[in-house]
């Protein structure tokens, strides 16, 4: 039988050692190939079959390799990494308003976030990431530059009630976010959401307003909720109430929101969040450098509570290295419940994959190698010193992967990095962009310009 008659031509077949597909059915696929037509998946097969099944214009063998789905990124801040260890050491609301937002004062433009989100693509793309959430200023020249690059984002357009440099109030910061979504709802890479900034800096009255054009335009909800004690502590002795159990009584929680960092859960706070399917985003390792405290992840996810893995902006990471995410968070999960079967490596690759598009609500999309999903694809070479002997391919993603042995990624099937080089984005030039901007900075810092 002619190829052609079981199944049309296909742009490109990716033969593998491993497909890791990030399924519910924790399958591993050996010696495994994926067909890609018009920027979809429409095949996985064993190698041997794959030339009877399919013709492809374009193949690639990566025959110590494994595919695993382009690593998903749930929070961060990429304008800010151009505050990469500028202030380091110290606690959170220090590092906020000592150093942090007096620096955004006086710098941010929408040349400081197209060049810091540039900054923060080429990294992720570099370590396998091909989807990332991101709550900043100017949002609409963040997804131009993730356009730009090729890569998928979902835009957290900020809202608070303070003024800043993209918006006076809570109000303008809502209607931009409308206008961020009608620009660019019918792409296939940017999608928005609403990025209220936290429970103290965002009144009742503007929480409701976010959650009616939420729910009208049907758009997920990301907020820094529980992140250290002293939010909490701080919100009991004014309001009376956990901020948790505020944001429930305003009709907050629920399978749209994503509710980040999430430190400090009591069972309380548990029951609720079982109760209204809010989704949990992770951030371990800023969470460890800024003191925050621990996520208790293994009672989440006991609960049925989908937890997803971010990395926080690179100002407080400092890098936005997915691997390492998942690494610490593995560890961390083990230490925290005491019990070294907690969050085992598969669940950890699923925390940065398909948990992350299921509280985004692209998991139809994204998140898995499946026939049918959209071609985000990172490719990560296992013959390396440190990967081998290769027992488990999934195990040493988790507990052994560095981000430098990422080789490829194809996002919507188009290739991003191509053997270790970005495509799409000018290495040489962000990194000249990125020395004028540290130069600057640092004079600024330096002189005591940020008290």
């Amino acid at each position: 039988m002619n190829p052609s008659e079981t199944q049309p031509d296909v742009d490109l077949m990716i033969h593998a050692r491993w497909i890791i597909p990030a399924t519910d059915d924790h399958a591993i696929l050996e010696n495994y190939s994926i067909a890609v037509r018009n920027g979809v998946i429409t095949g996985l097969c064993p190698t041997g079959e794959s030339q009877q099944r399919f013709r492809a214009g374009r193949e690639i063998h990566l025959d110590q390799h494994a595919l695993i789905p382009g690593l998903i990124n749930t929070h961060g801040h990429a304008g800010m990494t151009l505050l990469r260890g500028i202030a380091d050491d110290l606690p959170l609301h220090t590092w906020l308003n000592e150093h942090i937002w007096p620096l955004e004062g006086k710098w941010i433009s929408e040349e400081f976030v197209y060049h810091g989100t540039q900054l923060a693509i080429a990294e992720m793309i570099r370590g396998g990431t091909s989807c990332f959430a991101d709550m900043y200023f100017f949002p609409e020249i963040s997804a131009k530059a993730a356009s730009d690059a090729g890569m998928r984002v979902q835009l957290a357009a900020p809202v608070i009630d303070l003024p800043t440099p993209w918006a006076a109030d809570a109000d303008e910061c809502i209607r931009k976010t409308t206008e961020l979504h009608d620009a660019w709802r019918n792409s296939e890479l940017v999608s928005t959401a609403f990025g209220p900034h936290a429970p103290y800096t965002v009144s009742d009255e503007s929480l409701r307003k976010v959650l009616t054009f939420a729910e009208e335009l049907d758009l997920p909800i990301h907020m820094h909720v529980h992140e250290t004690a002293f939010e909490v502590e701080d919100a009991v002795n004014q309001h009376g109430q956990r901020p948790l159990r505020r944001l429930y009584d305003l009709g907050m929680l629920g399978p749209r929101m994503l509710c980040v960092h999430a430190t400090q859960i009591n069972d309380d706070d548990l029951a609720l969040l079982q109760e209204t399917a809010t989704h949990i985003i992770h951030c371990p390792e800023s969470n460890l450098k800024l003191a925050s405290g621990f996520c208790p992840v293994h009672r989440l996810q006991q609960g049925g509570i989908n937890v997803a893995l971010g990395t926080d902006g690179a100002a407080s990471n400092n890098d936005l290295d997915m691997f390492s995410e998942m690494r610490t968070a593995a560890l961390l999960a083990k230490a925290c419940a005491d019990d070294a079967s907690a969050l085992p490596a598969y669940q950890a690759l699923q925390m940065a994959t398909i948990n992350g598009a299921r509280a985004m609500g692209l998991d139809k999309l994204i998140g898995s190698l499946e026939i049918g999903k959209r071609a985000d694809i990172a490719a990560v070479d296992m013959d390396s010193l440190n990967a081998m002997p290769v027992y488990n391919p999934v195990s040493h993603l988790v507990y052994s992967t560095q981000a430098s042995q990422v080789s490829h990624v194809w996002v919507n099937g188009k290739l991003l990095l191509n053997d270790g080089e970005l495509t799409t984005i000018n290495r040489r030039q962000v990194q000249e962009q990125t020395l004028a901007w540290q130069h600057q900075l640092q004079a600024t810092h330096n002189s005591g310009g940020t008290a």
